[in-house]
């Protein structure tokens, strides 16, 4: 909740209504061009990470990017 927090604000003055449907982690390697998107926010339950890795393909093309519903 602190990335959202304090982007809405931002988000908001731009005309943009922001709602958070859930979150997590990323864990990014770029050394091996991998991320990991995994686990969930306390205060927002866990995102469609599968939804997550679709963008985060669009930007890294040359990647290997995975997701689970792991914690760690």
């Amino acid at each position: 909740d602190h990335i959202f927090e304090k982007v809405n604000p931002e988000m908001e003055k731009l005309g943009f209504e922001c709602k958070c449907l859930g979150g997590g982690k990323i864990d990014h390697n770029s050394k091996d061009k991998k991320i990991r998107v995994f686990g969930l926010s306390t205060g927002y339950g866990k995102a469609d990470h599968s939804v997550t890795v679709e963008i985060l393909k669009k930007v890294y093309t040359d990647y290997e990017i995975t997701w689970s519903d792991d914690k760690k």
